[in-house]
C-alpha cells in the first residue's frame, strides 16, 4: 500500500496557532496547481512498482481550490500512477468553503472522504484561534455533508484558554464546555474524529498573544483532563482510539494516516511536503516562489536524508507507541538487532513499573494513564547517538 499526499499551500487567513507552510495570497494559485501537476508527473518513476491506495489533499486549506482544480490533480495522479480500484481520496476542508452547492459538487468527484477543520463549535474559541468560519457555518456544513458523504472526519482542539475576559488572566476551557463540543460532534453521526491539544509553536500569533498577556497560556493539567474526557466519551460511543489523536468507528480509520504510522511508502507533492520510501525521507522546499521556479526548471526542490538503523528504530518506537498496534518486541529484534531490544527493555522498565507502559503478547503499549504522555515516553526510549 502506497499513498500520495498533495500539499496545497494557501489559506484565506492565518490561524493563530498554525505553523504549517502556507500563503494567504492566492495570486499564484493557478500557477501552483500546474506546478503540482508537473511534480506528480516528474515523480512517477518512484512508484512504478507501487499501487496507490490513498490520495490526500492537505495544507494549508485544500478547499480553497475549485472543484475543477481538484479534479484535474486527481486525474493527473490516475494518468501517471497505478491506482487501486477503491482508493481513499481525502480532502481537508474548512466549513466556510463547504456551502451546500460545493458539497454537492465534491460528492460528484472522486473525493470520497472529507476531513473538516471544525476545531470548536463555540464562537469565542473560533475568534481566539482566528478561524475563518463561525459556529453556524460549522454546524450547517456538517448537516449537509453528512447527507452526501459517508466517510467524514472532523477536527477538534482542546485545552483552549477562555478569551472572554478581554485581556485579563483568562480561565481555561471548562470541562463542561469541552463535553458540549464532543456531544455536538457526536450529534452529527460522524464516524471519525481527530482531536489535538492546543499547542503553542514559537513563530505563531498565538505565542505572541500569550507573551504580551492578551491570552492565557494553555495548561497541561487542563489538557490532560480534556484528553481523558475525550477518550471516555468517544469510546462510550463505539469509537476506537487507534492513534493518540485519532478516533474512528470500525472500518473508518484513516487509511492515509494509518499507512504513515505503519511505515508504508508515500510521496509528498507540493511545497514543504515530505516523502518516505522505507529507507530515506525527503522534503520539498517550504517556499512557494522557490518551489515554482524549481519545478519550472524541471528540478525537484527537495532535500533527502538516508535513514540510519538508529533513525528507523526511533521512528518506529515513536509511531508505534502512538497507535493501537504498539511496538513489537519481535520486530525490534529482527529488524534492528538484539542490542536495540536490550536497550528498549532497559529504558522501558521504569515506565512499566510506573504503570505507564505494559506488554501484551510481545507488544509494548501505553496504558490508559500513559497515553497522554506518549510522546515524552517515546523520547526516553530513543537512541540518540
Amino acid at each position: 500500500m502506497s499513498g500520495i499526499y498533495i500539499h496545497i499551500p494557501f489559506c484565506k487567513q492565518a490561524c493563530h496557532y498554525c505553523d504549517f507552510h502556507f500563503s494567504t495570497s492566492m495570486k499564484k494559485k493557478e500557477e501552483m496547481v500546474l506546478a503540482i501537476a508537473k511534480e506528480i508527473q516528474m515523480r512517477k518513476s518512484e512508484f512504478k512498482n507501487e499501487i496507490v491506495e490513498t490520495i490526500y489533499f492537505g495544507g494549508g486549506t485544500p478547499s480553497v481550490l475549485t472543484s475543477a482544480e481538484i479534479n484535474f490533480l486527481i486525474a493527473e495522479v490516475y494518468k501517471y500512477y497505478s491506482v487501486s480500484d477503491n482508493p481513499e481520496i481525502t480532502l481537508e476542508a474548512n466549513p466556510d468553503d463547504l456551502s451546500s452547492e460545493r458539497i454537492i459538487e465534491l460528492s460528484k468527484s472522486k473525493i470520497n472522504r472529507l476531513s473538516i477543520g471544525i476545531q470548536s463549535f463555540f464562537e469565542d474559541d473560533l475568534q481566539l484561534m482566528n478561524r475563518a468560519h463561525n459556529s453556524a457555518e460549522a454546524r450547517k456544513c456538517l448537516e449537509v455533508a453528512t447527507q452526501y458523504f459517508d466517510n467524514i472526519s472532523l477536527d477538534l482542539i482542546y485545552g483552549i484558554p477562555d478569551s472572554s475576559q478581554n485581556g485579563e488572566q483568562a480561565q481555561q476551557m471548562s470541562n463542561e464546555k469541552w463535553k458540549q463540543n464532543i456531544e455536538t460532534a457526536l450529534s452529527f453521526g460522524i464516524p471519525h474524529i481527530s482531536s489535538y491539544a492546543l499547542t503553542v509553536e514559537p513563530k505563531t500569533a498565538l505565542n505572541k498573544l500569550i507573551q504580551t498577556g492578551k491570552i492565557a497560556a494553555p495548561k497541561d493539567d487542563v489538557a490532560q483532563e480534556h484528553f481523558a474526557i475525550l477518550i471516555e466519551m468517544l469510546e462510550a460511543n463505539d469509537f476506537i482510539h487507534y492513534e493518540l489523536s485519532n478516533f474512528g468507528k470500525e472500518n473508518y480509520f484513516s487509511k492515509n494516516n494509518s499507512a504513515y504510522w505503519l511505515g508504508k511508502k508515500y510521496i509528498g507533492i507540493g511545497p514543504s511536503a515530505h516523502s518516505y520510501d522505507g529507507v530515506s525521507r525527503s522534503w520539498n522546499v517550504s517556499n512557494n516562489a522557490l518551489y515554482l521556479k524549481s519545478i519550472q526548471e524541471g528540478k525537484i526542490p527537495n532535500e533527502i536524508e538516508i535513514l540510519s538503523v538508529m533513525d528507523r528504530y526511533n521512528e518506529y518506537v515513536m509511531t508505534g507507541l502512538r497507535t493501537i498496534w504498539g511496538v513489537s518486541l519481535d520486530k525490534i529484534e529482527s529488524e534492528f538487532g538484539s542490542g536495540y531490544l536490550e536497550y528498549l527493555n532497559n529504558q522501558s522498565r521504569k515506565f512499566l513499573d510506573d504503570d505507564l507502559l505494559f506488554i501484551e503478547n510481545g507488544i509494548l503499549k501505553p496504558t490508559k494513564k500513559g497515553k497522554f504522555l506518549t510522546d515524552g515516553i517515546a523520547s526516553d526510549l530513543f537512541i540518540l547517538n
